[in-house]
C-alpha cells in the first residue's frame, strides 16, 4: 500500500515552533496535491493547510493562518509544515496526505485525499 511518512513532532513549549516533514518513497510528490491535516481526540478531522501540484495555490484554515506555512523541496521529494506562534490548541496527531494525481487541485477536506500517512504527534504545552 501506497503510503507518506511524517516526521517532526513532538512537545513544544507555547509560542515555539516546530517543522513537520512529508515524503515517500514510491511517489513524486510534485505530482500529487497535497495536505497537512490534524487530528484532537474527541474532535473530527481537520485540514490545515493544502498545495497545489504547481505550488502557485495555497490555502490555510483560519485557526493557523499566519502562523503556519506548507512549502514543497522538490529537490528532496518532500513536503514541509512549519508551525509558529504555537498554541496549546495546536496539539493533535498531524497528518500528511496526497491527493488525485490527474488533477490539480487545493482542498483541506479529507474526501479529496487518498493516500495517508501514520502521523505524528504534536502536543503545545501552556
Amino acid at each position: 500500500q501506497v503510503q507518506v511518512v511524517e516526521a517532526g513532532g513532538g512537545l513544544v513549549p507555547a509560542g515555539g515552533s516546530l517543522r513537520l516533514s512529508c515524503t515517500a518513497s514510491a511517489l513524486t510528490l510534485d505530482n500529487y496535491p497535497m495536505a497537512w491535516f490534524r487530528q484532537a481526540p474527541g474532535k473530527e478531522r481537520e485540514g490545515v493547510s493544502c498545495i497545489n501540484k504547481r505550488g502557485d495555490v495555497i490555502s490555510y484554515s483560519d485557526s493557523v493562518k499566519g502562523r503556519f506555512t506548507i512549502f514543497r523541496d522538490s529537490a528532496k521529494n518532500m513536503l514541509y509544515l512549519q508551525m509558529n506562534s504555537m498554541k496549546p490548541e495546536d496539539t493533535a496527531m498531524y497528518y500528511c496526505a496526497a491527493g488525485r494525481p490527474r488533477d490539480d487541485y487545493c482542498s483541506k477536506s479529507p474526501l479529496s485525499f487518498g493516500i495517508w500517512g501514520q502521523g505524528t504527534q504534536v502536543t503545545v504545552s501552556s
